[in-house]
């Protein structure tokens, strides 16, 4: 009976391991007091529902951009502060919601949250919504700094998915210690491999990517 019984549980752990492609990990098994606020697994996003294909609150993404991240990680630590994640790999099944939302101009449940000086029309040709992600490719992440001791996030300006020129990287109109922790970020990521989109100061892809244009769509469990 004890026989049978670990063979169940190591077939089941297999499953559970197999769920991942080759050459992709659960970034929380590699980088320690990693924060996550995947805010796509529940309401809590600009199209106010949960977004198809997110099915647990974890982090994917690929081997190469976890241990990029963890020396992001160890660098912060150093400063006491760390690391919050809203969102890594994310399945074309996800990008599709987005596209579907997109469309639906007169679903504007979340415009004064997340565009209140965007015109829902517009944001496929002002860069905010697309039809491919780099996420969907494992080594792209938006992410935030936090203070590990209080765990509050740093202000950096504009929240997280804000769609309008306040979460550009070149956006002025900042405070100084706004710019400082906007810099802070953008210092500690580029020195350890990674770019910046331009207009989402939160949004990083490792240079090098293993599957540039590559889009996965297993889901994020």
């Amino acid at each position: 009976m004890k026989y049978n019984l670990a063979l169940l549980l190591t077939f089941f752990t297999t499953i559970s391991i197999a769920q991942l492609r080759d050459g992709f990990v659960y970034a929380q098994d590699i980088i320690q007091d990693l924060d996550v606020e995947l805010r796509y697994c529940n309401d809590d996003n600009f199209v106010g529902e949960q977004i198809d294909g997110y099915n647990k609150e974890v982090v994917i993404m690929t081997t190469l951009a976890a241990k990029a991240l963890k020396n992001v990680q160890d660098t912060l630590k150093k400063k006491g502060l760390g690391l919050k994640i809203y969102d890594a790999y994310r399945p074309q099944q996800a990008v599709n919601h987005f596209v579907w939302w997109a469309k639906q101009v007169n679903d504007t449940l979340k415009k004064q949250e997340y565009y209140p000086n965007v015109d829902k029309k517009n944001l496929f040709s002002q860069g905010y919504i697309a039809s491919k992600s780099r996420h969907s490719s494992g080594s792209t992440v938006d992410l935030t700094i936090i203070n590990l001791k209080t765990g509050k996030a740093l202000d950096m300006g504009s929240p997280y998915d804000f769609f309008g020129p306040e979460s550009w990287v070149s956006n002025t109109k900042l405070t100084s210690k706004q710019q400082e922790n906007r810099q802070l970020l953008q210092h500690v990521m580029l020195t350890n491999g990674f770019r910046n989109y331009p207009k989402e100061w939160w949004h990083f892809t490792l240079k090098g990517e293993p599957f540039k244009n590559q889009y996965f769509d297993f889901p994020v469990e």
